[in-house]
Formats: C-alpha cells, sequence, structure tokens
C-alpha cells in the first residue's frame, strides 16, 4: 500500500513539472483562459478506464463524468439529486461541447451486478442505479454483449433531454458509443449505418 502511495506522490511531482512549471504552463494557461474542450466522456468509475490515459490528453481537452457503468439516466426536472445529469448540462449547455462520447467497457462491476441479482441485497445504492439500464433483450450472450445494449440504453435517454435533442437536431453536437475492450486495450464504436461495433482505429481522421 505505502508503494503504490508514494507512487502517485512521484507521479505528482511528474505533473507539476510537465504541466504546472514554468512561465508558459499548461496550468498558467488554463487558469487565466479558462477551460473549453469540445469533447466531454461519460465513463465509468472503473479503475481500469481512464479517459485521459486511453486517449493520452492533456488537462483541458475532456470534460469527464463518471459514475458506475458509465449510465446516462433518464431526464427528471424535480427536487433529486441528478450529479450525472448536472455534469450534462455543464458541458453541453455551457461548455458548449460538440461531441459527447459514451465509453463503455469489458468486465463492468456495474453490469456483473445487474446481472448478478443475488448481490442485490448486499449493497444501498448500486442495484437502483444499475437498475435504469436494465434491458430485457434476449439476444445478448454475455455481460460484455449487456454492456454495449446498455450503451444504446443510455443513448435513448440522451435523446429525452431537450437542450440534447436541440443540439443534435441543430448539428452542433454529436453523440458517439464507444466499447472499450480492456485486455486488448482496443476501443470500438458503434456503427449506426452496420448495427454492430467496429474499431475505432478504423475510423478515419476529421478534417
Amino acid at each position: 500500500m505505502e508503494k503504490n502511495f508514494n507512487r502517485i506522490l512521484r507521479g505528482y511531482q511528474l505533473f507539476r513539472e510537465k504541466y504546472a512549471c514554468g512561465d508558459s504552463s499548461v496550468m498558467g494557461s488554463l487558469a487565466y483562459h479558462g477551460q473549453k474542450p469540445e469533447i466531454m466522456v461519460v465513463s465509468c468509475c472503473d479503475s481500469r478506464v481512464d479517459p485521459a490515459v486511453i486517449l493520452q490528453c492533456d488537462p483541458g481537452d475532456l470534460f469527464v463524468v463518471r459514475n458506475v457503468a458509465n449510465i446516462i439516466p433518464p431526464y427528471e426536472k424535480d427536487e433529486g439529486h441528478h450529479g450525472t445529469s448536472a455534469a450534462l448540462e455543464f458541458g453541453i449547455c455551457f461548455l458548449k461541447v460538440k461531441h459527447l462520447i459514451l465509453l463503455g467497457h469489458s468486465q463492468c462491476g456495474g453490469i456483473q451486478s445487474l446481472l448478478n441479482h443475488e448481490d442485490s441485497h448486499n449493497n444501498d445504492f448500486i442495484t437502483p442505479w444499475v437498475s435504469l439500464i436494465q434491458q430485457s433483450d434476449p439476444h445478448f450472450q454475455n455481460e460484455n454483449d449487456y454492456a454495449k445494449l446498455a450503451l444504446q440504453s443510455s443513448y435513448q435517454n440522451c435523446l429525452n433531454f431537450p437542450w440534447i435533442a436541440e443540439k443534435i437536431a441543430g448539428k452542433t453536437l454529436q453523440i458517439h458509443l464507444w466499447f472499450f475492450d480492456i485486455r486488448s486495450g482496443q476501443i470500438f464504436r458503434y456503427s449506426e449505418t452496420e448495427k454492430t461495433y467496429l474499431p475505432l482505429d478504423d475510423l478515419k481522421e476529421l478534417q
């Protein structure tokens, strides 16, 4: 445990040297000009799935919200506490991001919890949360297939947020469904035309 903690202390020093020291530091520039990310990512809390590491991004490149099983909840304008929805509103309405990436992944503990109903009595919050993406589709073969179905559920929930639907209709926002395979370190993107997930490596860069 001490070894791992010391490692993050050394990592902090490396971060300071790379991003925060000197007159032209990245952090100094971000503090002066503010954040202006064009890409928002909704990803899982899983420690193996860090969007900034996977995509090799610098501070200020991504606006990220992480929750168990990377879920977009239904649009509910009530007195409840809606952390993910608040982050969506901030990123889309105030930061005006142009791309929203829903990043699912293999071996997801949240999906496993949803499928293993016998564990539901051992937690206070996980089961009600992951139940938001409950699917009745009989075609999934394993938890990874189910995780991909859950991405579709989150995508449909996105469309019920009026300001998301408005941005999509105005072509100022694109939503991407990505699935990260932990073992291979590869991302697969959902193709609307092919109705399946294809390697992200095959996607041509935007001009």
